[in-house]
């Protein structure tokens, strides 16, 4: 642990002497894509940084999204004494002396310190505890990284005294850019090995990174080896078909160590869906057993729970839900049972993607169809003024109905009659399509009568 961990005047590594992800790492903001919101010229927070009168902050994003990389980056331009470590390898020991560190540089030197803490979620609530003096008495500005929801790992106290800022996964056109700027660059990247690639293999390398810029450059930089390595020595293209021949070894060298990631919770998710509970328990087992994070599982849970079974069984969220409250109120190895349970219970629940299916029809009129205004029988109508220009004119109170429904439209003009939910004759959706259609035959009964 040094001050000058992340010194912007370290020379820069040959070629080979580190992965290209970290040669590649940007130096400067102007550098660093597909943040805009955050680090555009003007930002709050990039004003702030430009300015060295950052306050203590919390970056909170999916890996390789930038959080480190913007760590080093306010490394290099602060006048601030700036310490890093990683909530892995530190302790309270290592925490009691940075502390100590920063009252007397505040004190003797009158100069603040800037520590940068990443994986922060890992520190437990006594260890985040013993930031707050510090950073109360402004001898120390915290950045922690982490790619937890704060609210849930950050403790209350340190949260209040921090400004979250949310890093986004970086969208495929940033993450393109990202590789063709390592295949032009001579210096840290690869320009020097002449490669050529076309744009379907870098789409395909971006799609497959998922927004996690490190990822795509590992995956670049093995695409580029293999290229070197083409038949009779000849170099071979950088082609979709040599990166989707890339992709596929990278997943068969997972799947012999049994670790891959994603291929794993595809095959949990697909039984669960396929509604084989054997299958089901044997890949979370697979999953919890190489050590896979138990919120990363709980929350894809809960996930399938709304989208595969939905309303065919409305007690699978509560149950899925309930899993991961109980992992992360008493822990590993003891949560395993309530992710199985969970697992067990999807599984076996009635199907049905119909909520699934109703957002996405919403989900695209709402973004493709002119955004027209709330009808104004569906407005409040607080103030007087609102009254008079016809708020909430027409509307009519359900609970005032014999059957407690109104014939009142509560679509947009243009979206009227348009159906999104169209539930299954599975589970409780069927009760639900039941309860529809009587509904539906109701209110063009009293429309009629109107």
């Amino acid at each position: 642990m040094t001050a000058d961990l992340f010194s912007g005047d370290a020379p820069v590594p040959p070629a080979g002497a580190a992965p290209l992800a970290d040669r590649m790492r940007p130096r400067t903001l102007d550098e660093i894509v597909g943040q805009e919101a955050l680090l555009a010229p003007g930002r709050p927070l990039r004003e702030a940084i430009e300015r060295d009168a950052l306050q203590s902050i919390i970056l909170w994003g999916p890996p390789g999204t930038g959080k480190t990389t913007l760590a080093r980056v306010i490394a290099g331009v602060t006048r601030a004494h700036f310490i890093a470590f990683s909530a892995v390898l530190s302790g309270i020991k290592e925490i009691k002396a940075v502390m100590a560190e920063a009252e007397a540089a505040r004190r003797q030197l009158g100069r603040r310190t800037i520590l940068f803490v990443d994986e922060i979620h890992r520190f437990n609530k006594a260890q985040q505890d013993a930031f707050l003096p510090r950073v109360e008495a402004g001898d120390l500005v915290l950045i922690g990284a982490t790619t937890e929801n704060p609210s849930f790992e950050v403790n209350s106290a340190l949260l209040s005294r921090s400004k979250v800022f949310v890093l986004q996964p970086l969208p495929e056109p940033a993450v393109v850019g990202i590789l063709r700027r390592a295949l032009a660059d001579a210096e840290r990247g690869l320009g020097r090995e002449g490669l050529d690639a076309d744009e379907a293999a870098l789409a395909a390398i971006a799609r497959h990174a998922n927004g996690d810029a490190r990822v795509a450059l590992n995956l670049l930089e093995l695409a580029a080896a293999t290229a070197a390595r083409g038949p009779g020595g000849r170099r071979a293209a950088l082609d979709l078909t040599l990166v989707s021949d890339v992709l596929q070894r990278r997943a068969l060298l997972y799947d012999k160590s049994g670790e891959e990631h994603y291929n794993l919770i595809s095959a949990l998710h697909k039984s669960m869906r396929n509604s084989d509970p054997d299958a089901a328990v044997y890949w979370l087992a697979r999953m919890v057993e190489a050590g896979e994070d138990p919120l990363y599982i709980a929350r894809r849970l809960v996930r399938f729970a709304s989208e595969d079974v939905g309303n065919a069984d409305p007690v699978a969220l509560q149950v899925a839900v309930a899993a991961k409250e109980a992992v992360h109120f008493i822990g590993m190895p003891e949560g395993n049972t309530a992710l199985a349970q969970a697992a067990i219970y999807l599984a076996t629940a009635p199907k049905s993607n119909a909520v699934y299916l109703a957002y996405q029809r919403a989900a695209g009129d709402a973004t493709t169809d002119v955004a027209e205004p709330v009808p104004l029988a569906l407005r409040n109508a607080p103030t007087r003024l609102m009254k008079d220009l016809g708020y909430g004119e027409g509307y009519q109170y359900a609970h005032n109905e014999p059957d407690a429904i109104a014939a009142m439209e509560c679509l947009p003009d243009s979206l009227k009659g348009r159906t999104y939910y169209q539930p299954r004759d599975r589970g409780f959706e069927k009760e639900i399509k039941r309860r529809l259609e009587a509904w539906d035959a109701l209110k063009k009964r009293l429309k009629q009568d109107h």
